[in-house]
């Protein structure tokens, strides 16, 4: 039982791999789509503050895109790390030793997106909404992130 339980470990390089197609297809996309849109602003578009914005606007949709890639990939790199192999060769920021570095790392990378998301709708925004309420959301789970992510260092 205990050899079967010990083996059972390598059952998360499901996830490994996963994410890591995930991050890998997500990063392909986004690099596919930033090249296209500079295709069609350099063929079809007119320099406008209205196509600045929509330009802007693309750019930050395909940045919240690399992001979510990181985040998969990061999440690849930490379970293979933690469960499979420790002896990966790895850049020291991204070394993990337990699941809390995980969480840590991709807090980190969930407050960007999130900031990046917000920027997208203001970016958008034309007066229609309230957006101090989603800004106010936003900042909200940031700081109770921040709050866990402090509470787990002084443990």
């Amino acid at each position: 039982m205990q050899r079967l339980l010990s083996s059972s470990r390598y059952l998360v390089i499901i996830a490994v791999i996963g994410t890591f197609i995930a991050a890998t297809t997500l990063l392909i996309y986004a690099g596919i789509s930033i090249v296209q849109q500079i295709i069609d602003t350099i063929m079809y578009s007119t320099v406008t503050a209205k196509g600045a914005k929509a330009l802007a606007l693309g750019f930050i949709e395909n940045t919240d895109i690399f992001l979510v890639g990181t985040v998969l990939y990061i999440m690849s790199l930490g379970l293979y790390e933690l469960f499979i192999d420790d002896t990966i060769t790895l850049p020291e920021w991204l070394v993990m030793h337990s699941l809390d570095d995980l969480k840590g790392k991709l807090i980190g990378v969930i407050v960007v997106v999130m900031a990046v998301v917000f920027l997208g709708h203001v970016v958008t925004w034309h007066g229609e909404t309230e957006i101090v309420y989603l800004g106010g959301a936003i900042g909200i789970v940031i700081a109770g992130l921040t709050y866990f992510t402090g509470q787990k260092k002084k443990e």
